[in-house]
């Protein structure tokens, strides 16, 4: 674990300005142009990245189809891409220091959770596809005597990659290294608010190897870079975390372009339901709290709709509590404090309109509710609890992505499936019970990718991430995301 000591000292470290990663080299964006970073920390800029537009999105892309076209990285043997890649894994992990202070001045994360969450999840990413890759094999198929049919499995070619700025560098590597593994070139458009981590991954790339122009990383604005990455012509797959509108929009642009392949994994409003049953209460609350509140909310996972059985609901909402008020909110880069910053002033905006909404529509402010430790000049919100939360009202419909909490009451089982499943989305979900018939049918029952069974989170690389219904349709994480990244192909071989 990194220590206060190096902390301090990298907190410290000079930064300045960023360009492009093209070709194995940081440039300058066409235009000259700049954006500051500013630090959800104390509000203050710390440097600043390049403005790419869509003429820096075309050399990005333009860089890895020559690369692919070349076979840097992309044909060369599952062997050679495994020995890159082991090394850029060790790399990553040799650096975890400098990239999670780096990663924190940039988002606001927690240190504690960000150090293994960013740099030593990517690492791992990275090394288990490494692993992989050279396990993958084609098939035959059971044909005529006098026929041969092969299955080959070929990478597609250019994949671009879009992911959001609560982890960019765990869920950036769940999708660059399963995409590099299979043999693609990339080219990654970072969140405009959390980029400095990415543009470091793809220097260590470079250290560890990689061919100029395998891996790119172009910064700028969402609706420019963005738009641009998805309306390509030379581009052969989005692969994207975020919002449900931004997803829509990419698959339009894959409409009005080449019919390139989008996969989305989008938002979720996941339900958490604590049966009376509960073989432990106050460590169910103690995870819940957790659950919604780690990295201020800022979890795609986090289990926002807490649903509680009538029996124990006093009990277990006094123990929920008492574990929020437990939590210590401050500057992220102090190993005493449990829970961070929000990522922007314009994020924390969000959530406190969400607050104001919840109270004027009804529901409950059982804690928190405002912006907290102003004189930082940081965006720093406390943990929010409110009861009484309807199905109808936003707080339980929309997701807020922020650190409040809509708390409702019921009394069966067909009745937690019911409030579970009436939202648009259906990413993760929690059942705490010590019933395992109870827990089977709750898996069966809840419309969600992910269900955790008296757990929240945790679930690591063997297992694959994604949502149905509008959390999208993308699977991250396992050796189920090769499958993305993979072109099949068919010999029929007359003999």
């Amino acid at each position: 674990m990194i220590s206060q000591n190096a902390i301090e000292t990298l907190r410290k470290t000079e930064i300045g300005a960023q360009g492009l990663f093209i070709d194995g080299v940081q440039v300058e964006a066409t235009s000259g142009a700049s954006l500051p970073v500013t630090s959800p920390i104390d509000g203050r800029p710390f440097a600043s990245i390049a403005d790419g537009n869509a003429a820096d999105i075309d050399r990005a892309v333009k860089s890895a189809r020559k690369a692919f076209e070349k076979d840097e990285g992309s044909r060369d043997t599952p062997a050679l891409r495994k020995k890159v890649l082991t090394k850029f894994a060790e790399l990553v992990e040799k650096h975890a220091d400098e990239l999670a202070v780096l990663g924190v001045r940039d988002n606001g994360t927690e240190i504690g959770m960000a150090y293994k969450a960013e740099p030593l999840s990517a690492a791992g990413t990275i090394r288990y596809y490494a692993e992989a890759i050279d396990k993958v094999y084609g098939e035959i198929a059971p044909t005529a005597e006098n026929v041969l049919g092969l299955i080959h499995k070929e990478p597609l070619g250019v994949v671009g990659v879009i992911v959001p700025w609560n982890f960019p560098l765990m869920i950036g590597a769940w999708k660059i290294a399963p995409a590099l593994a299979a043999g693609n070139c990339v080219v990654v458009k970072p969140p405009e608010i959390a980029s400095l981590t990415l543009l470091r991954l793809a220097e260590l790339a470079s250290e560890a190897g990689l061919p100029a122009g395998v891996l790119n990383v172009v910064t700028g604005l969402g609706a420019v870079t963005g738009e641009a990455l998805g309306l390509h012509m030379d581009v052969d797959a989005i692969a994207f975390t975020g919002s449900g509108p931004v997803g829509r929009r990419l698959l339009e642009y894959s409409a009005r372009s080449n019919l390139k392949r989008v996969f989305l994994e989008l938002g979720g409003k996941s339900p958490n339901i604590v049966f009376a049953d509960a073989p432990d209460l106050k460590q169910a609350a103690v995870v819940s709290a957790n659950g919604i509140f780690r990295n201020s909310g800022q979890v795609c996972v986090a289990g926002s709709r807490l649903l509680v059985q009538a029996s124990v609901y006093d009990r277990f909402m006094d123990e929920l509590l008492q574990a929020t008020m437990r939590l210590k909110v401050g500057d992220p880069l102090d190993l005493a404090n449990d829970v961070g910053a929000v990522s922007s002033a314009e994020q924390l905006d969000k959530n406190l309109g969400f607050v104001a909404r919840a109270t004027e529509e009804g529901a409950r402010l059982v804690t928190g509710g405002q912006r907290m430790l102003t004189e930082t000049g940081g965006s720093y919100m406390a943990p929010t609890i409110f009861e009484n939360v309807m199905q109808d009202m936003q707080l339980a419909r929309e997701e807020v992505f922020g650190p409040v909490l809509g708390v409702m009451r019921f009394e069966t089982e067909e009745e937690a499936v019911r409030l579970a499943n009436s939202t648009v989305y259906g990413l993760a979900s929690a059942v705490w019970t010590a019933n395992l018939s109870t827990a089977h049918r709750m898996v069966r029952a809840i419309n969600a990718g992910v269900v955790h069974v008296n757990t929240y989170g945790g679930a690591d690389i063997t297992v694959p991430l994604g949502g149905v219904k509008q959390s999208g349709f993308g699977r991250d994480k396992s050796l189920h995301a090769l499958e993305k990244y993979l072109e099949l192909k068919t010999a029929w071989i007359a003999l």
